[in-house]
This record gives C-alpha cells, sequence and structure tokens, in this order.
C-alpha cells in the first residue's frame, strides 16, 4: 500500500465513523491536568503552508467551532516519535545530548528533501493535511534513525503504538459532539486534493512536548540541519 492509498484508507475509514457516530472525541486536549510527556524528532511547515492551513481551518471553526483547532505555532510533522508521551516521563529522566548524538550520526550523509501538502484525509479522532515526499527521502531517514537507535540502551518506545509511515499534519481534533456532521463531511470532500504547498524539510528539530505539541509545552533540545 502506497502513502496515497494509506491516506485513502483513512479517509474511508474516517467517514465511515463520522457518519455512524463512531468518532473519537479527546477529552483531554484542552484540559490543563495532562501530564503525558515525550521527546520527538519534527520539522515545521513553512509560514506560507500554514496559511493555506489556517484559511482552510477557517470555514471549519465556523461549522464546528467546539473542536480543537491547532493554533500555528503547533502544527509541525512528526519524522519520529522517540519517546512516545506518557504520564510520568519527565526530561530529567535522560541525557538529550545521547540523543542528539544518535540523531546526528544516523543523519550524516543524508539531505534535504520536499514535502508536498496535497490534499486533507481524516482519522476517527480528527483531520489532517497530507504530506508527500519525493522518493525514499524520509523513509530512508527515519529507517537510518530506527537503525540506530536500534542498537542502544537509551529509553525509547520507537513504533510501539504504530509504525509512522505518512507526513501528515494534524490540524483538529474532534473534543466534544459534532454537529454539522453532513457539513463537515462535504467540506471535507470539496478539500480532498487541494494544494497547501511544498516546503523544503532542511532542518529537524528534537523536542520534548506533550501530546499535542503546545508551544507552550514544548522545549527544544536541538535541530539538526539537512544539506
Amino acid at each position: 500500500m502506497n502513502i496515497a492509498q494509506r491516506y485513502d484508507a483513512l479517509f474511508e475509514d474516517a467517514c465511515k465513523k463520522i457518519t455512524s457516530d463512531q468518532y473519537q472525541m479527546d477529552p483531554l486536549v484542552s484540559s490543563s491536568s495532562d501530564q503525558r510527556r515525550g521527546v520527538t524528532l519534527i520539522a515545521r511547515p513553512s509560514k506560507t503552508v500554514v496559511d493555506q492551513i489556517q484559511s482552510f481551518l477557517k470555514p471549519l471553526q465556523a461549522l464546528e467551532p467546539a473542536q480543537y483547532y491547532y493554533p500555528t505555532s503547533d502544527i509541525h510533522i512528526t519524522i519520529l516519535s522517540i519517546i512516545s508521551c506518557y504520564e510520568g516521563f519527565a526530561l530529567s529522566q535522560i541525557q538529550p545530548s545521547d540523543y542528539s548524538n544518535v540523531i546526528k550520526e544516523a543523519l550524516k550523509d543524508q539531505t534535504s528533501f520536499q514535502l508536498d501538502f496535497t490534499g486533507i484525509t481524516a482519522s476517527p479522532a480528527g483531520i489532517m493535511i497530507q504530506g508527500f515526499w519525493q522518493e525514499d527521502s524520509l523513509s530512508r531517514i527515519r529507517t537510518r534513525l530506527r537503525t540506530a537507535f536500534a542498537t542502544t540502551a537509551l529509553q525509547q518506545s520507537l513504533d510501539e503504538r504504530y509504525v509512522l509511515q505518512t507526513a501528515h499534519a494534524t490540524v483538529v481534533r474532534f473534543q466534544s459532539p459534532l454537529q454539522q456532521k453532513e457539513e463537515l463531511l462535504n467540506y471535507l470532500f470539496a478539500h480532498r486534493t487541494h494544494a497547501f504547498g511544498t516546503i523544503c524539510i532542511d532542518t529537524l528539530e528534537l523536542v520534548s512536548n506533550d501530546w499535542y505539541m503546545k508551544e507552550k509545552q514544548l522545549q527544544t533540545l536541538d535541530r539538526f540541519s539537512l544539506p
């Protein structure tokens, strides 16, 4: 199954779940009591792409104002979740430089690549912007990182929840009952192939983060340049 087919399958399943009221509401997304923390390698979309995303979100906010919409500061692409967020993790439990050293070695000789944001998909829990990369660029980087961390004794939870195979940006999470399901789905169908723009990913960030990558909970541990 290629990336486009994965996005298609996600969207088809999400539409069925939304139609039948089997979608998932996240009770913690706006809660100050969420203590789940982790460590993630991420990339950031450009301002041009983020502006396009926010323009896409405005009509959705009018349709479903009670849902959670990612602010500009929090929109990101997960390259690899190194320590998946869990309650009880604290940055003091690890030595961030150890992780940086592993990542630097894994990224050696890896180059920047383009990520094309075209179309939207969804899950039972929210809405995402689809990302497509050229050839095997991102896949190769992820493989190098997985292999590198597999040889260490560092705390990690790579691929424990699921094997990350896409490059999407989550932009909406459902946190309350949907009020206009039909209108919402019609809007999503109309933007299935909408072009949000293309970025060059030449910088990766290692961050300590909460589940939603909220800016106020995020700490940048290191940055890595891809030539």
